[in-house]
């Protein structure tokens, strides 16, 4: 059972201020290789899937950016275009990181001019990492009791599914959990997600938020977990978490995203390493359109700047990311996910059978019976007539052998007694019996 499940970030909220100040503040675009990994590709063609508290979609930077959205919890709204839960504005937030377009600048505007790198809507405001790609917009209630009563039981196992049934090819959790361990109802539906060849990417967590060690979702197989790192590429003290489950690490400190309303904010998290990492995913979605999910994880992982002690370490998992490699480098086809299969692990601890992917409709806030059946005790079989036949038989002789008994029993005692009555009344006295004393 989760007992918490919260969004992996913090916002420290600043004035809306000239909008080109924060793109000056995104250095990620160039330590990361992204600025170089757009020359290949820009995520044109692939949905993401943001599963937070709700995308503002009127943001200037996120214009014409949302293809779609739910709630799966009952209390925001219909489309997840409106923030709900313990931090509303999260989710706008990550959404800008992830595919912001920018927005044009007043120069740009009355020149009709396109931004000069030919990347985004414009040179002002934020842009994220793939801003061709399309969002989906699922808002979920975290942090906070929800009003409309819908747990995290139900929540997670809808909106991944209704992503995946959606279009999405890469989702992105920025959330975080106070427990390795997941509710049994999510099986089905990350199960789902592996099926139908969907990345999903998930935050570590960050120690300032009092997470130690990486919970789920970020600890199920397959999903790829993301560390964070300070602005000098070093592992965050705060704004990251360690696990044996990372990944990959990428930027958390001193990152920039917009706010709802048209705003933008200073945050931190692992929740702003995700959307960089789930970005790079779509970038590469775009340009290697059959390359499976398993593939486009390994290219990540296996071109990550190593760090920390060589190979893979629970601080900066495989390495740090590097966009550009990610997309270009020469890298071997990988035969299937390195980090694990959820079907796998389902067969293997939940003892039951995988079952094919459903093409049934995913209904909105239903509790679904899991893809993966309940472990059953085994059913005892129908008694053969050959090992009943005999035990009635013994059964019932050996009751009227006794009835018998009893019954000779009774009349040998009937007998007996009758033959001793006149013997019995002589020696008493009575009729029929010796004299006694006369008395006189």
């Amino acid at each position: 059972m989760v007992s918490v499940l919260a969004l992996a970030g913090g916002a420290v909220f600043a004035p809306a201020a000239v909008a080109d100040q924060y793109r000056e503040k995104e250095y990620w675009l160039d330590s990361s290789g992204i600025r170089e990994a757009w020359k290949t590709s820009q995520g044109e063609g692939v949905k993401v899937a943001v599963i937070d508290s709700g995308v503002d979609a009127t943001h200037p930077d996120l214009k014409g950016a949302v293809a779609g959205g739910t709630d799966v919890s009952g209390a925001g709204d219909p489309q997840g275009q409106s923030g709900i839960g313990q931090t509303p504005a999260h989710g706008t937030l990550v959404a800008t990181l992830l595919a912001g377009r920018g927005h044009p600048s007043e120069k740009e505007k009355q020149d009709g001019r396109k931004p000069a790198n030919g990347v985004g809507a414009g040179s002002d405001g934020v842009i994220g990492v793939a801003p061709e790609a399309e969002l989906l917009a699922v808002s979920t209630w975290l942090g906070s009791p929800n009003p409309a009563g819908v747990g995290i039981e139900e929540q997670i196992p809808a909106a991944v599914r209704w992503a995946v049934d959606s279009g999405a090819k890469v989702i992105n959790m920025s959330l975080t959990s106070s427990t390795t361990s997941w509710p049994e109802s999510w099986d089905d539906a990350f199960l789902y997600a592996e099926q139908n060849d969907v990345v999903i990417v998930a935050a570590a967590g960050n120690r300032a938020g009092g997470t130690e060690q990486s919970g789920a979702p970020a600890t199920i197989p397959g999903v790829l977990t993301v560390a964070g790192l300070d602005r000098d590429g070093k592992a965050s003290q705060k704004a990251s978490a360690q696990s044996i489950v990372i990944g990959v690490a990428a930027p958390a400190e001193d990152l920039v995203g917009g706010m709802p309303g048209g705003g933008y904010a200073d945050w931190s998290g692992t929740s702003g390493a995700t959307p960089l990492v789930s970005g790079v995913a779509a970038l590469i979605r775009s340009k290697y359109p059959q390359m499976s999910a398993g593939q486009v994880i390994n290219r990540i992982i296996s071109t990550a700047s190593d760090a920390g002690v060589p190979g893979h370490d629970p601080i900066y998992g495989f390495g740090i990311l590097d966009a550009d490699a990610a997309l270009n480098a020469d890298v071997p086809e990988a035969g299937a996910n390195p980090l694990g299969s959820i079907a796998q692990w389902i067969t293997i601890h939940r003892r039951g059978e995988v079952a094919p992917p459903s093409q049934a409709p995913v209904h909105k806030n239903v509790k679904e019976e899991p893809a993966v059946p309940e472990p059953t005790t085994p059913a005892a079989e129908e008694p053969r007539l050959e090992g009943d036949v005999l035990p009635g038989i013994l059964v019932i002789g050996f009751g009227a052998l006794l009835l018998v008994i009893v019954i000779l029993g009774v009349q040998q005692t009937v007998r007996a007694r009758k033959q001793a009555g006149p013997e019995a009344g002589r020696a008493e006295g009575k009729p029929g019996g010796p004299a006694g004393p006369s008395g006189r």
